[in-house]
């Protein structure tokens, strides 16, 4: 028997599974931060814990292990793969490949050889592959390198807009009471005061407001609508560059804010924009976690075909919210 590793390292949480090539997972794990972008270190010690876990509950060894595969966020560029490798050779398998988290992403959410990927978690990033098995990234990198939004910073504009009502340059929303009583204050003044002297960080959770209001409030429903637009922007200028307009593929939504909120709306905007380049896609929100895609690229760089019955037994057992989690 075959077994295989496979990893999900993201901005809050690292996920490590260990399945058999029948697509039974053996064993799991799960730890912290593994985006080495936001600490190295934390991230180094939470791949090796998610991982330890996922073996030791397998009761199988690194030596028992087929292939491994780590999609793990921040894996962008060559510099990244200067911290990376090394960080994974430590770890002692024979057989290993490291991808970004946007193409396990990808894999985990359609069958086809090619496609689109949009994430939309604690940041967003697109990625995408064409027919020729050509291969792009857009995004990724923060607001200044021309991103907008993601769980923490959605969080922020929820923060902003209800500082900007209070003072009057904004418009009056339904944000403002939700996000002070969110935060344990009875004012918009004690929140502003306190997040201003404490220097406090705005939390993440701040973002799912924007769901719970969205409906009846135009402010939430503008910043939604940005944000929708945004990532489908992100996936028009990938598909373009790919030359993908007239193809027919899967366009897989990833991430939290994709995933595990209420956001028919959000969605919508998305489909809309993207559609306007390539009017044959399709859109399909993950419903698995994303660390299937390692598996299942873990199997097939060991050569394994994978067969229907295979992905039928990940996706019973890797469905979406099995483990748990917050923003990725």
């Amino acid at each position: 028997m075959n077994y295989y590793l496979g990893v999900d390292g993201g901005g809050s949480k690292t996920i490590a599974v260990v399945s058999d090539s029948k697509g039974q997972i053996l064993g799991w794990g799960k730890s912290g931060c593994g985006n080495h972008q936001i600490d190295p270190g934390t991230a180094g010690h939470s791949i090796t814990e998610a991982v330890r876990a996922a073996l030791e509950q397998a009761s199988l060894d690194k030596s028992d292990i087929t292939f491994a595969l780590f999609g793990l966020a921040g894996a962008d560029r060559e510099e990244d793969y200067q911290i990376l490798t090394p960080m994974i050779t430590k770890l002692g398998f024979r057989n290993f490949d490291i991808v970004c988290d946007t193409v396990i992403g990808l894999r985990a959410g359609t069958r086809q050889p090619y496609g689109v990927v949009v994430v939309c978690g604690s940041g967003t990033n697109c990625y995408g592959v064409n027919r020729a098995g050509e291969d792009l990234q857009v995004g990724g990198f923060g607001y200044v390198f021309g991103d907008f939004g993601g769980g923490y910073s959605l969080a922020e504009e929820v923060f902003r807009a209800v500082i900007r009502s209070w003072e009057g340059r904004g418009a009056p929303t339904l944000l403002t009471d939700a996000t002070i009583r969110a935060l344990g204050f009875s004012s918009v003044e004690s929140m502003f005061n306190a997040f201003l002297n404490e220097k406090r960080n705005i939390p993440h959770e701040l973002a799912r407001l924007l769901f719970d209001v969205g409906s009846d409030d135009e402010v939430a429903l503008s910043i939604l609508e940005k944000q929708g637009i945004e990532l489908g922007l992100a996936a028009c200028a990938v598909i373009k560059r790919l030359r993908m307009e007239q193809d027919s593929f899967d366009v897989v939504l990833v991430g939290s804010i994709l995933t595990r909120t209420d956001n028919q709306f959000l969605i919508s905007v998305i489909e809309q924009t993207v559609k306007s380049a390539a009017p044959n896609c399709t859109l399909r929100k993950l419903k698995v976690e994303p660390v299937m895609g390692s598996v299942l690229l873990a199997m097939e760089r060991s050569g394994k075909t994978i067969e229907d019955s295979v992905y039928k037994m990940l996706e019973k057992h890797l469905a979406l919210d099995i483990m748990g989690g917050e923003f990725k």
